[in-house]
């Protein structure tokens, strides 16, 4: 994952955006698909067929009005869609015009692992100055993205979208498409926000509770304030990199450049919602429409209806509206910690605009959030009250890393014994720094909606609302079961699985191809990670047999535990959290998967 050059200089980053000049604004910044649509137009141009070319560079963007730089694919970000069709072969030439490496990954693609794109695990980068031909059958159907996979370049606009068609009928039926990529954007160079990250906890978390909010009784008591200090946590800290620094991008545009798709009324149109954020997961509605779930990292799903849904870092749904009335809705795509927004509109003709609605109360990290259920002890969520926080392992006494941490007292909580370092819960995880705490009672919580999402009187979607529309492909009962902890220290911003980062060269987890394997992920932190398996799709484990959806990104809130069932694929897979600055603290690993003994090479 390293790099073999440096990146732009002060002076060419002035002269890109001189040249950028005035005439750069607006449309002509953008891919003609993530243009603000005409109408007539229904399907969004693209790049397709057997060879498609593309180049990485530097480009200069305005975003809102004030010039800023990009990694761009073929000068614009996003870069071209691609599309292609299920069952057709693709090559696709990536020239490098950057002074250090770069890459692509084909995000939830089924590839031969040597076109995966990772550098440093399925193959050494493209080089300054070279080409390298990724070249692989399309074996899928849906809605995808590609995306750098080298040093933060994602973070600069090195993201586009990918839409497959199925090679039968499409069991979706629409009348017009747009796809909506969403995203973060910094006039801040990444490598600064890693460092301020790596340097202060907190550092852009401007939502902090007040003595105002206090007064308001808006926030949590003074005694719930005490407690949580006591452990060194704060129930705001929900976001990493906020809208302080981020504007929120629909189409590679900000919230006062406005993109506008267009719709007759009473058609049904398609929107192909794909989350390219770097760090940001964003809670998307339409107010005026209801949404009809149709699919979930490109595959079909038995339709459901709500009114919202939390798309994390790296997934992708295709939402189904059918506007009836001659008038302009807003697409609102919320911050998760509700610093921001990124914000459209569709409508019958250009240039029409709806009511844009004011941000939310921003959500609170609960003692649920720490993976501790006190609803299912006969607490509220929140319900801190009899219990003795400060000797959990969090206040100035704290023991030092790899020492056992003093429990709660029993009679505390209902009679159980419970601390948030007791090592026996978790015997694969590697005692540290890296390890703030152990979740004591982890819970699934994939019929839950997300933080904040719990309380906004309407439906919003949660995991086990939904159920694959085609029999999953493999029915098999898992060979074998693994567990895998998601840890980290929020302070120092370290992240790793079962407790090592990346950098320390941790064994791979090993598979034997063809196995099937569950997986459970446990998150031993306060914040919610996408976590993404490349190479593969897996079946959440719930809904009817045989038909449990498909994923390969999945979000594992605060707290809590998701389990999927996986076919092993031969090859070495990367296996990460898609928060970017997760993954590039230490949140990444590898699956290596091997023939079983015996079987033929």
């Amino acid at each position: 994952m390293t790099t073999r050059g440096s990146g732009p200089g002060r002076r060419d980053i002035i002269r890109l955006l001189g040249a950028a000049g005035v005439g750069a604004v607006g449309n002509g910044l953008l891919p003609a698909w993530a243009r603000t649509q005409t109408a007539g137009l229904t399907r969004p141009e693209a790049l397709s067929g057997e060879d498609i070319a593309l180049t990485i560079g530097h480009a200069a963007v305005r975003i809102d009005g004030r010039p800023g730089h990009a990694v761009a694919i073929n000068g614009t970000v996003p870069g071209p869609l691609i599309r292609l069709r299920e069952g057709q072969n693709v090559r696709l030439s990536v020239r490098n015009t950057l002074k250090e490496d770069t890459s692509i990954h084909w995000h939830g693609l089924l590839v031969p692992f040597e076109m995966d794109g990772v550098p440093g695990v399925s193959f050494p980068g493209i080089w300054p100055g070279e080409t390298f031909v990724y070249e692989f059958p399309v074996r899928q159907y849906g809605t995808y993205w590609y995306h750098s996979h080298s040093g933060l370049q994602e973070q600069e606009g090195h993201y586009a979208p990918i839409v497959i068609d199925p090679a039968g009928a499409d069991p979706v039926a629409y009348d017009r498409e747009h796809v909506v990529v969403l995203s973060d954007y910094s006039f801040m160079h990444p490598h600064l926000i890693f460092r301020r990250l790596k340097q202060q906890g907190g550092v852009f978390n401007y939502q902090k509770q007040t003595f105002a909010g206090l007064l308001a009784g808006r926030d949590q008591t003074l005694a719930e304030r005490r407690e949580w200090s006591r452990m060194l946590m704060d129930p705001t800290d929900i976001s990493d990199v906020t809208g302080a620094i981020y504007t929120f991008l629909m189409n590679g545009r900000g919230p006062a450049d406005n993109w506008t798709g267009l719709f007759r009324p009473g058609e049904r149109v398609r929107l192909r919602f794909i989350n390219a954020a770097a760090q940001t997961i964003f809670n998307v509605r339409i107010p005026g429409l209801r949404l009809t779930i149709v699919q979930a990292d490109g595959q079909h799903v038995r339709p459901v209806e709500v009114d919202e849904f939390q798309i994390g870092n790296a997934e992708t749904y295709d939402v189904i509206v059918q506007p009836t009335e001659d008038r302009a809705f807003t697409l609102v795509a919320e911050a998760v910690d509700r610093s921001g927004m990124a914000r459209g509109t569709l409508a019958p003709r250009p240039g029409m605009t709806a009511e844009v609605p004011p941000l939310r109360e921003r959500p609170l990290a609960t003692m649920r959030d720490m993976g501790m259920d006190h609803g299912a002890m006969g607490h509220g969520p929140a319900d801190a009250e009899g219990m003795d926080h400060g000797s959990m392992g969090h206040g100035a006494d704290a023991p030092a890393p790899g020492m056992a941490a003093p429990r709660v007292r029993g009679s505390d909580v209902m009679g159980m014994e419970m601390d948030m370092l007791d090592a026996s819960k978790a015997p694969q995880v590697k005692p540290g720094p890296g390890v703030q705490m152990i979740a004591p009672m982890p819970m699934d919580r994939t019929g839950e909606p997300g933080q904040g999402l719990e309380s906004v009187g309407h439906r919003v979607l949660v995991y086990k609302d939904l159920v694959a529309l085609e029999p999953n492909p493999d029915q098999r009962a898992p060979d074998r079961a693994l567990e895998i902890r998601l840890t980290g220290n929020m302070e120092r911003f370290m992240w790793g699985f079962d407790g090592r980062a990346f950098s320390e060269k941790p064994k791979p987890y090993a598979f034997r191809a063809g196995e099937r394997v569950r997986v459970t992920l446990v998150n031993d932190t306060m914040m919610t990670h996408p976590i993404h398996l490349h190479g593969h799709f897996f079946e959440l484990v719930h809904g009817p047999v045989g038909h449990m959806p498909r994923k390969h990104t999945v979000n594992v809130l605060p707290g809590g535990k998701v389990t999927f069932d996986m076919t092993a694929e031969a090859g070495d897979w990367a296996f990460h959290c898609h928060m970017m600055y997760h993954m590039h603290a230490g949140m990444f690993q590898v699956f290596k998967v091997r023939p079983a003994p015996g079987a033929a090479r």
